[in-house]
């Protein structure tokens, strides 16, 4: 049975809790509904819980560090468990993705994202797994207003939509890889049903 680090991204508190930035954490509570699951054990800097799926263990985690020091926890995480890089699923928003739309992709930058700038520094790379949920540019250019907004009526009334067809994502990527998941899924909008 093979372990992996699942970290969803956001920011701790009542004030952020559906906020674009909390997508990470988003998907990890509808896992943990959906599942049954709990994710509120106190450790490494995080909430964390467990969750066994398809031979695999999953470490999930909810960073409490606030974005821009999400590495500290993932760090812990996999010291603690003592996992390679190659073990880490991160799960954030993704402003390059149009609302409604979930992608794999495997390594690459940070590309301004602060929880992935601090996952990166603390890991002196970022060649680790990203589940990426999109949601869209700011049409007024406002990045940080639009990242740290709240998520409009309109777009949390399909929300469960969209995270449920990343979790239906992960569980392909977790059965047969993240090749397989990224051409049954990459080109897909949740929105269109």
């Amino acid at each position: 049975m093979s372990t992996f680090i699942v970290a969803g991204l956001g920011n701790p508190g009542p004030t952020y809790q559906w906020t674009r930035h909390n997508a990470g954490f988003l998907f990890l509570d509808r896992l943990a509904h959906l599942e049954n699951l709990s994710i509120s054990k106190k450790t490494f800097s995080a909430l964390s819980g467990e969750w066994s799926f398809s031979g695999h263990r999953l470490i999930l985690l909810k960073p409490q560090t606030f974005m821009n020091l999400s590495g500290n926890s993932v760090m812990q995480a996999l010291q603690f468990h003592k996992l390679p890089i190659s073990h880490l699923i991160v799960v954030h928003d993704e402003l390059d993705l149009p609302f409604g739309t979930v992608r794999f992709k495997q390594g690459g930058g940070h590309g301004g994202h602060n929880g992935l700038r601090s996952i990166m520094e603390n890991l002196g790379k970022g060649d680790f797994t990203r589940l990426r949920i999109g949601i869209g540019k700011s049409p007024h250019g406002d990045t940080t207003g639009h990242v740290l907004g709240k998520i409009p009526p309109d777009q949390m009334e399909v929300l469960s939509r969209i995270l449920d067809g990343g979790i239906e994502m992960f569980e392909a990527m977790l059965k047969e890889g993240v090749p397989k998941a990224m051409s049954l899924f990459n080109n897909k909008n949740f929105l269109e049903g």
